[in-house]
């Protein structure tokens, strides 16, 4: 042990992240996102086209979203018990099945339940390729890399992370539309079993799947879980919820909307113009001043989308909808960066494990609610109503952002989290990477 250690130590010093995980590595990880990414849009886009039920595809999306809600943790729990591979190899192989199984069964006489069934497969199955990613990332950062180096890599890393998930779910939607435009409704489904097929098995098997996970001998301090339920967290987790919301209820009225015309298979791209401002404000963020304090942004980002979705409502055509949802993208990307940074700012000690999860699960729960709530509303009284739900969702967000103004903002609080760590909060923090395998950003 003590000779491999030694020897190890020489190579440490010009080691890189770079070169420890390998030049196939990042783009293997990158491209593996691309087909969790599409399968909201693409199961909604498939069911409305193939069985010309908004309602129904709306309540599909929701059955996805909530078996990769229910079953993703279990996924996290087997991976840091038997290792990534095996765990990745088999949820890989299975949710490609689910994939070309949903093409097939959408179209089928089956009844609407088999639908569903294959839907909640296809979320339950879902490789889990952003979490154990990073997961990988720290422990090579941990184990080859020089301390002194260690924790401005762990912050580069993390930043990498982030734009490297926000990017995918850019474009994954206007993947979607493109290929549902272009050829066919079940196409999106299609590509998606075939990415999973290649390169989440390739992520599955490249050699950083092998590096150990860090273990510590000290015990971990916990706060008391009572400190979960003050009104400071509660209330960040409550935006969350409405981040969810407004996600779910956009995307199902923008379907609906757009299949009344005609044009459902392009719900996709226009989905995706919201993306792409949302990708550019969260990547800038750090640009922000010290003094736009963390409550200010989250009050005049929300602001930014509850007005989008004004206009959303009143657009009356396409070219309506794009500026909506353009704008829209400017308003959610820092969001959703201010809710993260306010949860670990308040995480309880040794507890930011379980309120990074509070929030991903309340932006499941929300998004896959609203899905289902939007499709029967467009179902039952039409496009048009739906199309105000969004309002109602940005209004949640926006009110849960003066409750926090007023109650939950101290006067020390910072305005930004990124400070540089020292080598023992490295070590805490990757810790806290490795309990959370199933965070989404």
């Amino acid at each position: 042990m003590t000779t491999q250690h030694t020897s190890r130590a020489p190579q440490q010093q010009g080691t890189t992240l770079f070169r420890a995980a390998g030049p196939a590595y990042f783009p293997i990880a990158f491209i593996a996102r691309f087909p969790f990414a599409m399968m909201v849009v693409g199961t909604l886009t498939l069911v409305v086209s193939a069985r010309e039920s908004i309602a129904l595809g709306g309540l599909n999306s929701a059955v996805v979203g909530l078996g990769s809600a229910l079953i993703g943790p279990l996924l996290g729990a087997a991976a840091d018990r038997i290792g990534q591979r095996p765990v990745i190899l088999l949820a890989g192989i299975v949710n490609s099945l689910a994939l070309l199984a949903l093409a097939v069964v959408a179209f089928s006489s089956l009844p609407d339940l088999a639908v569903l069934v294959v839907g909640f497969l296809i979320g339950a199955s879902s490789p889990q390729i952003g979490p154990f990613s990073r997961t990988r990332l720290v422990q090579l950062i941990l184990t080859r890399l020089p301390s002194g180096r260690r924790a401005h890599s762990l912050n580069g890393t993390m930043g990498y992370e982030s734009a490297a998930d926000e990017t995918a779910f850019v474009f994954g939607p206007l993947v979607v539309g493109l290929l549902a435009t272009t050829l066919n409704p079940a196409a999106p489904m299609i590509g998606a079993a075939v990415l999973t097929l290649v390169f989440v098995t390739a992520f599955a098997l490249h050699p950083t799947a092998k590096v150990a996970a860090p273990t510590t001998e000290e015990p971990v301090v916990q706060a008391p879980a009572r400190e979960l339920r003050s009104l400071r967290v509660l209330v960040v987790v409550a935006g969350a919820l409405g981040v969810g919301l407004f996600f779910g209820t956009v995307l199902t009225s923008l379907t609906a909307f757009l299949s009344d015309s005609g044009r459902g298979d392009s719900a996709g791209l226009v989905y995706g113009v919201m993306g792409i401002g949302s990708t550019v404000l969260a990547l800038g963020i750090t640009l922000f001043p010290a003094r736009f304090r963390l409550y200010a942004r989250w009050l005049v980002f929300s602001s930014l989308m509850l007005a989008s979705m004004i206009g959303f409502g009143l657009a009356g055509g396409l070219s309506g909808l794009i500026w909506a949802m353009a704008v829209a993208g400017i308003g959610i990307g820092p969001t959703i960066v201010t809710l993260y940074s306010l949860a670990a700012e308040r995480s309880p000690q040794g507890r930011s494990a379980t309120v990074m999860t509070m929030l991903g699960s309340a932006t499941i729960v929300g998004q896959s609610a609203a899905s289902a709530l939007t499709g029967a509303v467009a179902e039952s009284s039409g496009s048009q109503t739906a199309m105000w739900l969004p309002v109602g969702a940005a209004a949640f967000v926006l009110l849960a952002a003066v409750v926090n103004a007023l109650t939950g903002r101290e006067p020390g609080e910072s305005a930004s989290p990124t400070h540089e760590l020292s080598d023992e909060e490295v070590r805490a923090e990757a810790r806290t990477l490795a309990e959370l395998t199933t965070e989404h950003l």
